[in-house]
């Protein structure tokens, strides 16, 4: 899913080629994205447009030979006039007058070019990995090369007009693996192979022998000497297309900053953007006087204690048991304000229960959304929807960014919020305050469904968190582990991996399982299902799938069972919580059911019911497990954690049926259900006071 869709998007024509562009956010100050090598397109900054697009007018557009512009088949048509004769026709297009240039690699030159040539137009230039016409540079990136005839392609020798006429995509990935030479890029990789596999070798050909046309302009030394403008060069020192020293020579010569990234390969837009992103707008703001957010803290002079606390949006769970360690930390700290940075439908659970959503929570990309787009029939797969979700992360990371830093917080606490645990394990320098990280699950795990492939990605990523986690120990102040030592899954984090249950004990608290409001605290059953509208004489039957969408075909399979079930049961009555983000209307639900968008108090519902069905989602479950409530839960197929983390938990406390989906009709379910409310249940006991626990633990960190 893409965090932020153009607000404006067309095309723009020169000598009967079109140029696809884009136009995101309406800010007063302008920043061009042009494209860099036709190999890729105007995604490849995908994790600048969205927060730019927050401040700035963000003009993209792909490159002719790529993306949705036209491929067109004469070598002239790539020369490096017509790709600045490209930059300057889309800025005339969308009335861009002066602008700021953030130009990858070839869009470095293009970049240099207008400032030099056009200095009206150029008010400033960020280059990044910059290519050059002047310079050290590979001997494989060199024509000569590109045009030697052999008989056999190792390593760099696929850099070859003939073997991109007979075996591209092979090149594409060589190259994009050399672009992203960071260890954990397997997915800028995968982004990369996609998006060259959009051209083909006979257009991307062209783009090479068009480098022999002399341009109309100068683009010796001295052009580069011309220029006037502040520029910013940003280098990765593992750059293996376009050598670090060419970018330093660059910037000598140009007067620019420049900031080496240790470790950084090509793109280091894409494998490093919160550090990318951060020295952008600290550029802008002392040389453009363009203010970046948080630059500016808030005075602190009234020394109120504060803490932001980030609750993760997949389901309401988190959003339940985060009000309840809130309370109680309110209980140590009666004048801590908490401020929520949230997204629906966390904030209407938020609002329910009367607490402040920071303002910056309207500009977070929905990552509920994303998650409904990657799910099937009862399918997510959560470790690749995790991974898929990189450009809203890294879009909500900045917006937490700038909260952090315009905010002057005592502490972050954050449930889950991965981005934040990722990105400042990267560059621990962009930690500003204290930070409590929470979970309930750790560590990837594979589906064995899904081979080999997805066993190496879940222990690369695995490897890196273990990695970031060892290598920067400050940066969890706290890290707590909801549940107990017992509740982790007896696996490994991968081949040449440490077990999960040796590792998380050295690096987490354990604060015990957290309840929104243990049900000890509801009085009798007989007087909570009085107040919630339940007859003695009837079976209540809730049904509920969580906060998103993914739910929606097991809920519409339920609801075929329910005329079975009540057959066999006519005192049987069935309540269905939708969720927010499931229209009730288009359940079609047979008569004697009855449905609900959203309820606020479900845990209540849950303890008064006699029986739930419910997908594999921990909260509820446990919520289920600590009412003694008898019930039946759908792992999402495909679904690492419902399936290994929650489904090992549950057997721990001896809760809950566990049926399949796929092999499941409506009668089966019926028959479960009967079968359910006639049988007698015996959970283990879910401890109470982890909420409290957890409280303490956050408390000494104030």
């Amino acid at each position: 899913m893409r965090a932020k869709l153009p607000d404006h998007e067309g095309y723009v024509e020169r000598d009967g080629v079109k140029i696809h562009y884009e136009v995101c956010g309406d800010g007063a100050e302008t920043i061009v994205f042009p494209p860099p090598w036709s190999i890729v397109h105007a995604r490849v900054y995908k994790a600048q447009i969205p927060y730019f697009s927050e401040r700035f007018r963000c003009i993209t557009f792909d490159p002719r030979g790529n993306g949705r512009s036209d491929r067109p088949g004469d070598v002239a048509a790539y020369s490096l006039d017509n790709y600045v004769a490209d930059i300057l026709a889309v800025l005339d297009e969308v009335a861009a007058h002066k602008v700021i240039m953030v130009g990858l690699s070839a869009a470095g030159i293009h970049s240099c070019v207008l400032a030099a040539h056009h200095p009206e137009r150029v008010k400033a230039a960020i280059l990044v990995g910059t290519a050059g016409t002047v310079g050290p540079a590979y001997p494989y990136m060199l024509p000569q090369h590109f045009a030697t005839k052999r008989q056999t392609f190792e390593g760099w020798d696929k850099y070859n007009r003939d073997y991109w006429l007979t075996n591209y995509r092979d090149f594409a990935e060589h190259f994009v693996r050399h672009i992203c030479s960071e260890r954990h890029s397997s997915k800028q990789i995968e982004d990369g192979i996609a998006w060259a596999n959009e051209t083909t070798g006979f257009i991307l050909a062209k783009t090479v022998e068009a480098r022999s046309i002399p341009p109309s302009f100068d683009v010796s030394e001295a052009m580069y000497r011309k220029i006037r403008c502040p520029i910013l060069a940003i280098h990765g020192d593992d750059d293996q297309i376009q050598p670090c020293a060419r970018g330093r020579f660059i910037a000598e010569l140009t007067g620019a900053e420049f900031v080496g990234i240790p470790g950084g390969g090509h793109n280091v837009l894409a494998r490093f953007p919160a550090k990318c992103n951060e020295l952008i707008n600290d550029f802008l703001d002392r040389r453009l006087g363009i203010p970046a957010p948080g630059r500016r803290p808030a005075s602190r002079t009234a020394r109120v204690k504060k803490a932001l606390y980030l609750s993760s949006p997949i389901g309401l769970g988190h959003g339940r048991r985060d009000i309840a360690i809130a309370r109680e930390l309110r209980k140590i700290h009666p004048d801590l304000q908490v401020d929520w940075l949230a997204q629906d439908p966390v904030t209407r659970l938020l609002d329910a229960s009367g607490e402040h959503i920071h303002p910056l929570s309207a500009r977070l990309a929905s990552e509920s959304k994303h998650i409904e787009l990657e799910s099937g029939e009862h399918d997510l797969n959560a470790f690749q929807a995790i991974r898929r979700m990189d450009e809203v992360l890294i879009a909500n990371f900045m917006i937490f960014q700038d909260a952090v830093d315009d905010g002057g917080y005592d502490l972050v606490i954050a449930d889950e919020a991965w981005d934040i645990d990722h990105f400042w394990h990267e560059h621990p320098e962009l930690k500003k305050t204290k930070l409590a990280w929470l979970t309930d699950f750790v560590g990837y795990v594979p589906m064995p469904a899904n081979g080999a492939r997805e066993a190496f990605l879940t222990t690369d990523y695995n490897a890196e968190m273990i990695g970031h986690v060892e290598r920067h120990p400050q940066v969890r102040d706290r890290a707590i582990f909801v549940g107990e030592p017992e509740d982790i899954v007896p696996l490994s984090f991968g081949q040449d991996l440490p077990a999960i249950r040796d590792w998380v004990p050295k690096h987490f608290d354990f604060a015990g399982y957290v309840i929104g409001e243990h049900p000890k605290s509801f009085g009798s059953r007989a007087e909570l299902r009085h107040k919630l509208g339940y007859r003695p004489d009837e079976r209540v039957c809730i049904v509920t799938v969580g906060g998103s969408g993914v739910g929606t075909h097991l809920i519409k399979r339920i609801l075929q069972s329910y005329p079975m079930a009540r057959a066999r049961m006519p005192d049987l009555r069935m309540v269905l919580v939708a969720g927010p983000r499931i229209d009730p209307a288009s359940l079609n639900a047979p008569a004697g059911v009855e449905v609900r968008a959203f309820v606020p108090n479900l845990d209540r519902h849950l303890a008064a019911c006699d029986l739930a069905l419910v997908q594999g989602g921990l909260t509820t479950c446990m919520e289920l497990t600590a009412a003694g409530t008898p019930f039946i839960y759908f792992p999402l197929r495909n679904h690492f954690e419902q399936n290994f983390h929650v489904a090992h938990r549950l057997d721990r406390y001896g809760a809950g049926r566990r049926m399949d989906y796929a092999t499941s009709p409506p009668d089966m379910i019926a028959s479960a259900m009967v079968e359910a409310l006639k049988s007698s249940t015996q959970f283990k006991p879910v401890e109470a006071g982890g909420a409290a626990r957890a409280a303490r633990m956050l408390a000494e960190l104030i």
